[in-house]
């Protein structure tokens, strides 16, 4: 229990300074200046069927790889949880989740519509669209089972054991079952990603940056939430935090 305890310090440590400097907050804010305007400025490979439309490379997969970072840091926290009971740690796996859940709609917002013009159509029932849309829902009734209950206990034990099974279930839906069966997804069902054939160094450029500046952006979102849940948190159960506290202290 005290290695425990002495984990979910040290994450929470972690995200607390990490949070209040600066420097990377200008770099989130520089990358993302510099994948818009680059995004759309700078030079693209000329591919047939793509054209033009391969730069929302720049926007479309960085929203997945943040949902993706953010899910695994709620699924951490969904475990530390468990093992320690403190309501501040569900805080923490419930506003990382919830911020990765947003990207997922802003990827698949970005991927329906990268499909109209390179696949002729928003949606075509493709697995990877499918896998995505299945994982979508199941984290849609994370939201609608920790709104359906009042309990804050109660609440935190079943989202967080829901939350592990979530994760779970999207390695799956996403990584492997579409890579198993024909896709018209880059990457799916012997279909080539763009790094094995086409990406040269014009987009390479603008595509780090950009995976840099999203991820980076939604830890910021996160935080942001976390901070603002923490002080309702606090004011709410005021004895019970400060139990917590000398607890961690000792």
């Amino acid at each position: 229990m005290a290695g425990d305890s002495s984990m979910s310090k040290g994450l929470q440590g972690l995200i607390d300074s990490q949070m209040r400097l600066w420097w990377w907050k200008v770099l989130c804010v520089t990358c993302l200046a510099f994948a818009t305007i680059g995004g759309m400025l700078l030079p693209v490979p000329r591919l047939n069927i793509l054209n033009e439309t391969i730069r929302n490379l720049y926007y479309h997969v960085p929203m997945w790889i943040t949902m993706m970072m953010l899910y695994m840091a709620g699924f951490a926290y969904s475990i530390i949880y468990l093992r320690t009971g403190k309501l501040k740690d569900d805080i923490f796996a419930y506003q990382l989740t919830a911020t990765g859940i947003a990207f997922s709609v802003f990827g698949m917002i970005t991927g329906m519509e990268w499909a109209k013009y390179t696949w002729g159509e928003a949606w075509s029932n493709d697995p990877k669209q499918l896998g995505t849309a299945l994982s979508m829902l199941i984290y849609f009734a994370y939201l609608v089972l920790r709104n359906g209950m009042k309990d804050e206990e109660k609440r935190a034990k079943i989202s967080a054991v829901y939350n592990i099974f979530a994760f779970a279930l999207l390695i799956p839906l996403i990584w492997i079952l579409p890579r198993m069966v024909d896709s018209l997804h880059p990457g799916n069902g012997g279909n080539p990603a763009f790094k094995s054939y086409d990406r040269d160094f014009s987009m390479t450029i603008v595509l780090y940056p950009a995976f840099i500046g999203w991820i980076l952006m939604g830890f910021w979102i996160a935080s942001i939430c976390i901070r603002t849940n923490m002080v309702r948190y606090k004011q709410e159960n005021r004895y019970q935090y400060d139990i917590e506290k000398n607890s961690a202290n000792a």
